[in-house]
């Protein structure tokens, strides 16, 4: 199954729109709070589009990702009855209870893991905001986290530059499936290591 080739070239011809930035920048901020899909996928494409604007697209990444996990820090603190019941439907449920065991012991280092891995981050914005952890060493390790995350990828596709956009097409499904299956994986690890 192609899924990936046809949501890769998609996310590629949207890399060019005028507004792609605007694009790019609302994914980032939605997948903090509540949406599903990480903008590394809307990231990589448009540096390899436009490699000149590596760090720019990188730091509108960090920047507006990390304004979504302010507003799902504030869900945490002002919204949680309101949001519990779609944590459980979800199935996000049992990984919030980690987050919040994951505070209570690590704190700052906590919401840095959660912002530079795969880990779902909106997990861990909204347990911040529900054991008010403090503003601002919550901002900043979301900072640091998210920034070395997307810098990380920007650079790694301006470093590849145009000669990488075939090879990346090529596998795109391949490497598609492959981050499936680690996520997958990681998930039934992270449920061995709550239970």
């Amino acid at each position: 199954m192609q899924i990936f080739s046809r949501l890769y070239d998609w996310v590629l011809r949207l890399s060019g729109h005028a507004h792609a930035p605007y694009y790019l920048g609302g994914l980032s901020f939605a997948e903090s709070s509540f949406f599903p899909i990480p903008p590394d996928v809307m990231l990589a494409p448009m540096v390899l589009a436009k490699p000149h604007r590596a760090w720019a697209l990188a730091l509108l990444t960090t920047l507006t990702s990390v304004a979504g996990g302010v507003a799902g820090y504030l869900i945490g603190v002002f919204a949680f009855e309101m949001v519990e019941p779609l944590l459980h439907e979800w199935g996000y449920y049992d990984r919030y209870l980690l987050a919040h065991a994951w505070f209570e012991q690590w704190g700052f280092w906590a919401v840095f893991l959660a912002g530079f891995s795969p880990i779902p981050y909106k997990v861990f914005t909204i347990s911040a905001g529900v054991i008010f952890m403090p503003l601002l060493p919550f901002v900043l390790a979301s900072v640091v986290g998210r920034g070395a995350r997307f810098f990380m990828v920007a650079g790694l596709m301006a470093w590849g530059g145009p000669r990488m956009e075939p090879v990346l097409r090529k596998y795109i499904d391949g490497i598609g499936w492959a981050m499936v299956a680690l996520a997958v994986a990681g998930l039934v690890l992270w449920r061995l290591y709550a239970a």
